[in-house]
């Protein structure tokens, strides 16, 4: 199976890469030429044949979503973290509600088309080795999400699983996005089997493990107290981790 990984894994990192560099000057003509709808049009589409590239290597992706949610609202998703994976499904998949992310600013250079996303889609990037500048971002994002009644997305465990077991959840973002947005949702959702894609670290690929994104039912944000609000969002996401 680990040869076979080989072979798949590098025509998988020839496809990949190669869309991103064809997506980074369609993500530039779509900012420049059509503003902020242009660019999330390029950005939604390339998310979606990201996530459709995953069958190279046999993976199939899965978003259930039962949950009827909120519209006209801020709503902040919630997730455990396992991978680079996690990312394109989500922002297809959720779409509609123009997910923003919390992302380290080490992302934010250096990637085409990822990093030219980040920089210039409305993400917000921290910087973990200054607390002052990851405040002041958090606070600055939150109020945008808030204007704008986008939606964000968080990994509270703050660095991807590598092995499925989740870490525990850091609440100061969290705590920060929900002071500005009291109004709005928390939804929380649960990844499973992302984490397998390095199971054998960078190269090759795993291959054939379906990735599952599930979603919870939505929690308003201003209906608990905040230490009652974290846990039952970590404890809903990480109780259906497989």
């Amino acid at each position: 199976m680990k040869i076979i990984s080989y072979v798949v894994s590098s025509i998988f990192a020839v496809v990949f890469f190669s869309l991103l560099f064809i997506f980074h000057p369609l993500q530039w003509i779509g900012l420049k030429v059509f503003g902020y709808k242009g660019h999330k049009f390029v950005v939604d589409i390339m998310n979606w044949v990201l996530t459709k590239s995953l069958s190279i290597l046999g993976i199939f992706v899965s978003v259930e979503n039962k949950q009827k949610l909120p519209k006209n609202t801020t709503l902040i998703f919630v997730s455990n973290h396992q991978g680079v994976f996690d990312i394109p499904p989500i922002i297809w998949a959720f779409r509609k509600y123009h997910p923003k992310f919390v992302s380290k600013i080490e992302l934010g250079k250096g990637i085409p088309s990822i990093s030219f996303n980040l920089r210039h889609g409305g993400a917000a990037l921290i910087d973990r080795k200054d607390p002052k500048q990851a405040i002041s971002t958090l606070a600055n994002f939150a109020k945008k999400v808030n204007k704008n009644k986008w939606s964000a997305v968080i990994f509270p465990e703050g660095t991807r699983s590598r092995d499925g077991k989740p870490k525990k959840f850091a609440i100061n973002g969290l705590k920060i996005l929900t002071k500005y947005n009291k109004e709005g949702y928390i939804v929380p959702l649960t990844i499973n089997n992302s984490w397998k894609v390095f199971k054998y670290g960078k190269f090759p690929l795993g291959i054939g493990s379906p990735i599952s994104i599930i979603t919870h039912e939505p929690i308003k944000i201003d209906s608990l107290p905040f230490d009652e609000l974290m846990s039952q969002t970590e404890n809903v996401i990480k109780e259906h981790i497989k």
